[in-house]
């Protein structure tokens, strides 16, 4: 048999491929295995049905640490300071959504407003006046973003709604749909 006999080459091809497959397979195995063992912690507390627990866990101590100055306040508390006209609240969800629906009187300042200067809507606020500012659920960080942002600009009576709209609107509290 010669090396370059034309009936060999298919042949020749085939062991080739099979022979990259196996390492391809070898090397998958091997990174899953490190993978496994680099992430085993969480690996077992998924197996043991906490992920979901572990990792909202995990988000509440960052967002304690990473906005540690801001003051937040509870649901009744926000309904409270509506109710008695105390509060100006600002809604920091997308433009569509608080178009949408809204708090009564909430203005709308989201993150992105701020970071290009856009406060317009805080036109005449003294800096001494509450201002509550919320977003669209628990999980959401952009109230957080725009009242840590207020006070850098020297607002001091800020403070975040952390449940959100959603448990506004779930609570049966009132809601608007006007600018």
């Amino acid at each position: 048999m010669l090396r370059n006999d034309p009936r060999e080459r298919p042949l020749m091809l085939r062991r080739l491929v099979l022979r990259d497959l196996a390492w391809a397979g070898f090397i998958l195995v091997v990174a899953c295995v490190f993978g496994l063992l680099q992430h085993w912690p969480l690996v077992r507390i998924s197996l043991e049905g906490n992920l979901r627990t572990h990792l909202e866990k995990l988000r509440t101590e960052r967002r304690e640490l990473k906005f540690q100055g801001v003051k937040t306040v509870s649901l009744f508390q926000a309904h409270d300071l509506l109710q008695q006209g105390q509060a100006l609240f600002l809604d920091a969800r997308p433009v569509e959504e608080y178009l949408e629906l809204h708090i009564p009187q909430a203005l709308n300042l989201t993150p992105e407003m701020l970071d290009k200067g856009e406060i317009q809507a805080l036109a005449g606020v003294a800096h001494e006046r509450q201002i509550v500012v919320y977003c669209g659920q628990v999980n959401c960080d952009a109230a957080l973003k725009v009242a840590e942002k207020l006070q850098s600009l020297g607002y001091t009576q800020v403070a975040a709604f952390l449940a959100g709209f959603r448990a506004w609107d779930e609570a049966g509290y009132p809601v608007d749909t006007k600018k």
